[in-house]
């Protein structure tokens, strides 16, 4: 009987144990999502006007904050964004900067490649200038970041 008991158990708790895995909504909430955050609108929390996460040296938190995005529409190039950058950086806006550079970086990561060459590096200079300005951004150099943005907007 009391092994008949432990493998009715065992049984119940293997079946059981998928339920258990999926975390429960929080209370008032239809979605799920935590109290601020709005699914689907970029809208969420923590919400942050100061760049971080860059670096180890800036990483306080393992959530990194949602970034003011720059006001520039869907279809701008990089070069858009890095002016962008280049702007806020000009008014101290350091977030938007960080924002503006990784939205840049990621309009040159866009790219077709043959199947299992999805690993290999981009040797793009642009890409290389725009982390070494989100680098100089996470020591808390604005001033170079700028520079470095400006050097690339440049040429």
């Amino acid at each position: 009987m009391r092994n008949r008991n432990l493998l009715f158990a065992a049984a119940l708790a293997v079946t059981a144990l998928p339920a258990f895995a999926q975390a429960p909504m929080p209370p008032g909430t239809e979605t799920g999502a935590r109290p601020g955050n709005e699914i689907g609108t970029g809208n969420s929390l923590p919400r942050s006007g100061k760049a971080s996460n860059i670096t180890p040296a800036d990483t306080r938190a393992a959530i990194a904050p949602n970034l003011p995005s720059p006001l520039i529409g869907d279809n701008a190039t990089p070069r858009d964004y890095l002016a962008a950058a280049r702007d806020a950086l000009a008014s101290g806006r350091t977030g938007l900067a960080q924002q503006s550079l990784e939205m840049a970086e990621t309009r040159l990561l866009d790219r077709s490649v043959p199947q299992f060459q999805t690993n290999d590096r981009i040797n793009d200079p642009m890409v290389q200038r725009i982390d070494q300005a989100l680098h100089a951004l996470g020591d808390g150099n604005a001033q170079r970041a700028r520079q470095i943005i400006e050097s690339t907007l440049a040429s």
